[in-house]
């Protein structure tokens, strides 16, 4: 007879085979499914999320679970024995009737929030979205009361696990302030160089072939994924088949770039995971602030430095034609242009983090039953006003309605992108230590030893050790927000 082990291995086999499904079939539903397929295709996925909630739930896991402790395994096996435990203990907290009910609810604000936000309905949004905050407040009460501690943070657990509010609150604050004066002088400094914008219109197939050899020149492998177009740029599929998505405007060319060279990051890291534990969760991308960490990465620390700017410019004009606007040092300067924006996923680095706070500070309150769905405009109005010194009243398109995280209750998703930041600013750092010439590799489109540094100390250890020693690992030190404030000083002061 196999070990209790083995018998775990074969479950989680199971589960990912169906987690497959439902990721292409999510896939498809925001990419080509025709909307009269919504409400069935919701159903369809509720369907399953009740079918994997039962298999990992059944009574039998839990005792397989404290037979295979007893077993002597490796590290790897012990790491996998974790997260297998860790999943279990997510899963048995909730009943399947709210499993299935959360994923209806979030199906139907989804797919009626791509008409609603460029209608600029918020009342008819907010009628979905009470539905999906009701579930979720029902989904934090239980998990908090199981294991101690805010409602906040066991949503937030779910995304990043070990993080907590508090911590988040000590570097936020921190953020907040040396952000401010930080944005204000870049500004500054900016507004006395002259800048040219690139003059439109640009054609979406040139800027799609543009976005595909991009994708090559960092590594993206065609034969395990693909390209498309959605609402809003995301990373879906599984490692063998990762889907990625952007969205293209004639007016611009700079969005959808950078869309795909960030979900790009996502892809690599997706693409690398090890291969030697097919369907275990210790093959499984460590946490949502480590696979920020790969997309942030690529398109910030990488894809926006200067040697990585001029080694694509040729690419950019061959696809769209050449202008006085793509001289290299105005493309550079436009590239890193910092500028207040409505938009989180077009604002620049600097700006980027005072978007993630506004978010993370409406989201807790909401969790916390500190305001209510109703009360979101006001207090976004107010906190984008003191960030970021732009009104937004009566703006919900450009404003509260901006994004999809809460159509499905991913309440506790935002704050992982700073957190990503920082440890990809602290990632390329080390990077730059191991690799001392790398300014002069990139400018040569020589990018296999940046991938190799990643693959050996990030992509390969899926999630074998804790984020925090993830980090030692790789760079010494768990996460310091040093090097992210070092990063944007030296980038755009010249600190």
């Amino acid at each position: 007879m196999s070990t209790a082990y083995q018998q775990l291995t074969a479950t989680f086999l199971r589960l990912s085979r169906f987690g497959h499904l439902s990721a292409i079939a999510g896939w498809d539903m925001q990419t080509m499914m025709p909307p009269a397929g919504s409400r069935v295709r919701g159903e369809a996925l509720a369907e399953l999320s009740v079918l994997q909630h039962e298999i990992l739930t059944d009574k039998r896991t839990a005792a397989l679970l404290d037979e295979a402790e007893q077993v002597s395994l490796n590290d790897v096996e012990r790491a996998n024995l974790h997260e297998m435990r860790r999943a279990w203990q997510q899963a048995a907290l909730l009943p399947a009737s709210l499993v299935e009910a959360k994923s209806i609810a979030g199906s139907r604000c989804e797919h009626a929030w791509r008409q609603q936000r460029p209608a600029n309905d918020w009342q008819g949004f907010a009628a979905n979205l009470k539905e999906v905050v009701k579930l979720s407040r029902e989904e934090a009460a239980m998990r908090a009361d199981a294991n101690g501690g805010s409602r906040y943070d066991a949503l937030l657990d779910l995304f990043e696990p070990g993080m907590n509010s508090a911590q988040l609150d000590q570097t936020f604050s921190d953020l907040k302030t040396w952000l401010p004066d930080l944005l204000q002088r870049v500004q500054g400094k900016q507004a006395q160089q002259p800048i040219d914008f690139p003059l439109g219109p640009f054609a979406v197939e040139g800027q799609r072939q543009l976005g595909l050899a991009v994708m090559k020149q960092l590594g993206f492998d065609f034969n395990a994924g693909r390209l498309d177009v959605s609402a809003h740029p995301f990373c879906g599929g599984v490692p063998e088949d990762v889907r990625i998505t952007t969205r293209y405007s004639e007016n611009e060319f700079l969005s959808a770039l950078m869309g795909v060279i960030h979900e790009t990051g996502h892809a690599r890291y997706e693409q690398n995971l090890p291969k030697q534990w097919p369907g275990q969760p210790v093959a499984l991308a460590r946490s949502t602030a480590i696979h920020e960490s790969q997309s942030l990465f690529m398109e910030m620390q990488l894809g926006r430095s200067a040697p990585f700017l001029q080694l694509i410019l040729p690419q950019i004009k061959a696809q769209l034609g050449d202008q006085p606007a793509l001289d290299a040092d105005n493309y550079i300067r436009l590239t890193q242009r910092v500028k207040s924006s409505l938009i989180r996923v077009d604002a620049d680095e600097v700006s980027y983090p005072a978007h993630v706070i506004l978010r993370y500070e409406i989201e807790r309150a909401l969790i916390e039953g500190e305001i209510e769905v109703d009360d979101i405009p006001a207090m976004w109005d107010e906190k984008m006003m003191a960030y970021l010194n732009l009104d937004t009243r009566g703006n919900y398109r450009d404003g509260c309605m901006q994004d999809i995280h809460w159509t499905d209750g991913a309440f506790g998703y935002f704050p992982t992108y700073t957190l990503g930041a920082m440890y990809a600013a602290q990632l390329f750092q080390a990077v730059k230590r191991a690799l001392p010439q790398l300014d002069s590799l990139i400018q040569s489109g020589d990018l296999q030893p940046i991938f190799d540094w990643l693959q050996q100390n990030i992509w390969q250890h899926g999630s074998r050790f804790s984020t925090q020693q993830l980090m030692v690992n790789a760079t010494g030190e768990p996460l310091n927000p040093h090097w992210f404030r070092q990063h944007l000083e030296t980038r755009y002061l010249g600190a």
